[in-house]
């Protein structure tokens, strides 16, 4: 009953960030009948709403009156550098309705993506600009958590690097700050250029980090003493993995080296995130699914890189490899 209950708890908080109740709300508290008059919500049923998102802990209330909880204060107030509404909203709009066939996945093997059993899901994406925003916003989300640990790396035995399928730079913004004596380039989709453009002048802007437009399954990346895939490879099957690879591994220059993070599992039983991130892929994308550490390292070594698995702290999400091309 508890995971049932989950379903239901889920369908509260997207239809809070349907209204954008937290907007509302942050800094301005209200009775329930001020806040069901400011999203055009009907008495009782609204109140019942409202008590439902205190009793997740979104919500508080003090006197009648109610207000933002910590959480939802800092992520789902729109606006804010934690928030996660792009996120939630993707998930709404693209991820749900795919897991809606995860019995059909099992017994295809399809993904219940259309645009992805066409071929690329991410070239009709990217052709909707509101799905693209929700998008890109979900990604820089995922990958700030990383970006730190990637920037702790030694990255002074090398001078540039390519973020394969780095969107709008979040990652290459962060590298070429805390390391300036880098140069980065995104390796992405075209149609992905004027969304990292907007992005990096809101960052305050930098001459260190370029765009690069092009199909990594059709155009070869640019070259650089580094090749990072992140949240890429578990998108695809091994082959097209295989695929991404071997091109890095004639992009990258004698010394440099390829880097990859995804929610890896290792020899043991996953975590559920890692499982539900797999299921995600299988529902969601053209054959991905997320992948062992052992198998990494094996498509590493068989595209002629010298791997190696960087210990992160616990409760960091993510495996992080750096493989080295000796020459």
């Amino acid at each position: 009953m508890g995971i049932l209950f989950g379903h239901w708890q889920t369908k509260l908080l997207l239809t809070a960030m349907d209204a954008d109740l937290f907007t509302h709300l942050s800094g301005s508290p209200a009775t329930a009948d001020e806040l069901a008059a400011r999203l055009g919500y009907r008495m009782p049923g609204a109140e019942s709403f409202f008590v439902g998102l205190v009793g997740l802990g979104l919500l508080e209330t003090d006197g009648g009156r109610y207000a933002n909880g910590p959480a939802a204060e800092q992520h789902l107030v729109r606006g804010r550098p934690g928030f996660m509404g792009g996120y939630l909203q993707f998930c709404q709009r693209e991820l749900n309705p795919a897991w809606d066939g995860l019995g059909e996945a099992l017994r295809t093997g399809e993904p219940q993506n259309r645009a992805a059993r066409e071929g690329n899901p991410y070239h009709s994406l990217y052709e909707d600009k509101p799905a693209t925003d929700l998008f890109l916003d979900s990604m820089d989300m995922f990958n700030s958590g990383i970006a730190a640990h990637l920037a702790d790396l030694d990255w002074s035995r090398w001078t540039s690097f390519v973020d394969v399928g780095g969107a709008r730079g979040n990652i290459a913004h962060e590298l070429v700050s805390r390391h300036p004596h880098l140069t980065g380039t995104v390796f992405d989709l075209p149609p992905l250029e004027p969304s990292f453009a907007a992005h990096m002048a809101g960052l305050g802007g930098t001459a260190a980090v370029s765009f690069h437009g092009g199909d990594f399954f059709a155009d070869p990346p640019p070259e650089a003493d580094v090749l990072v895939f992140g949240h890429v490879l578990h998108n695809w099957g091994p082959e097209d993995r295989l695929r991404l690879l071997r091109s890095a591994h004639r992009a990258v220059r004698p010394g440099g080296a390829v880097i990859v993070y995804d929610p890896m599992v290792g020899d043991a039983v996953p975590s559920l995130y890692a499982t539900l991130a797999s299921l995600s892929m299988l529902v969601w994308s053209n054959g991905g699914r997320e992948y062992s550490v052992d198998e990494c390292h094996a498509w590493l070594k068989e595209t002629g890189f010298r791997p190696e698995t960087v210990a992160l702290p616990d409760g960091v999400n993510e495996v992080l490899v750096v493989a080295h091309k000796d020459s």
